[in-house]
């Protein structure tokens, strides 16, 4: 039997990702490591309690005690696990360090000695190329950081990245665009966006609004990181993006008039420290295995703007937790 490993699986991309998995690979056995932050949340996973070959353990993947033995069960291992919000890391680098670095590493050194574990995928994020006033980031592109967020990320996608040229482990990064969709924790544009809106409370958009994101919806992150278990080639980097630039004003008019709710609730802010101006990711080097987004952001962006509308009681209970 098939076993992947998947850590921060009770966050938004790796629920979701646990719930593609049961769809597209029923057989296999699903290990979850989590440490229900508070961002990590039980209820991501609701129908998947249940399944026979799924289990779920709390835990810390910076503790070795943890992630060793699990490691050595696995055939695939996924890290999405990674404190990952920028405001946050602006305010509380040390953390992000720790979990995005260090608990890199631990995954690492247990992959060190695990005969068994085949394929082994860092999820990065676009943010580690910095700022692109031109064109679009390819995976041979030097990165440049500008947050202790990306810096955090961009630590473990290289430390990943040499524990393949120093020990020949079968390693493969992948660095995404802005994901989104269901089960996203509402402090990121959309979710936050949408929730607010539900109650007609204001929108605080940062600064001018200009920045420009490449959205890519969740679903076909999980897509791409699924075909890279089997067709990615260890110690390659693989690009991620849906292909849907656009500013954030843009996004924030977007969701307004899909809610039939007043451009009036946009409340302009204070520009975040650092603010990268824009991302924008190549991905023909993913294309050429075969992979294309296939959810229309219109429509993605709907569908999931109907799940918040409809899940009041799941993102109601997260925001008044936090």
């Amino acid at each position: 039997m098939t076993t992947i490993l998947v850590t921060g699986g009770a966050g938004f991309i790796g629920s979701n990702f646990i719930h593609y998995l049961i769809q597209k690979h029923p057989t296999w056995k699903i290990l979850n490591l989590d440490k229900l932050t508070y961002a990590g949340n039980l209820e991501n996973l609701k129908g998947v309690e249940d399944w026979p070959r799924y289990l779920f353990i709390k835990g810390d993947i910076c503790d070795p005690e943890v992630v060793n033995p699990l490691i050595r069960e696995s055939d695939y291992v996924v890290n999405f696990a990674a404190e990952t919000h920028v405001d946050r890391a602006i305010k509380h680098a040390g953390s992000f360090v720790l979990t995005d670095v260090y608990g890199t590493w631990v995954l690492l050194e247990a992959l060190r000695h695990s005969p068994r574990t085949t394929r082994f995928i860092q999820v990065s994020t676009d943010e580690v190329y910095g700022t692109v006033d031109m064109g679009s980031s390819s995976e041979e592109d030097p990165i440049a950081p500008r947050n202790p967020y990306s810096a955090s990320k961009a630590g473990a996608d290289r430390l990943a990245y040499s524990y393949f040229t120093t020990y020949a482990l079968p390693i493969i990064v992948t660095r995404a665009s802005n994901n989104y969709g269901p089960r996203q924790y509402p402090e990121k544009i959309i979710p936050l966006f949408v929730t607010n809106a539900i109650k007609d409370l204001s929108l605080p958009l940062y600064g001018n609004g200009l920045q420009v994101r490449d959205w890519l919806h969740v679903d076909d992150h999980c897509y791409a990181i699924d075909l890279l278990l089997t067709k990615g080639i260890p110690g390659d980097t693989y690009n991620i993006g849906g292909g849907n630039e656009i500013q954030n004003i843009e996004l924030t008019k977007m969701v307004l008039n899909i809610m039939e709710k007043p451009k009036s609730l946009i409340r302009h802010v204070t520009d975040r420290l650092g603010h990268d101006r824009r991302y924008s990711l190549s991905t023909k080097k993913l294309q050429r295995l075969g992979w294309k987004p296939l959810v229309n952001f219109n429509d993605g962006l709907r569908s999931t703007i109907r799940w918040y509308e409809k899940n009041l009681d799941w993102w109601q209970k997260v925001k008044s937790d936090n």
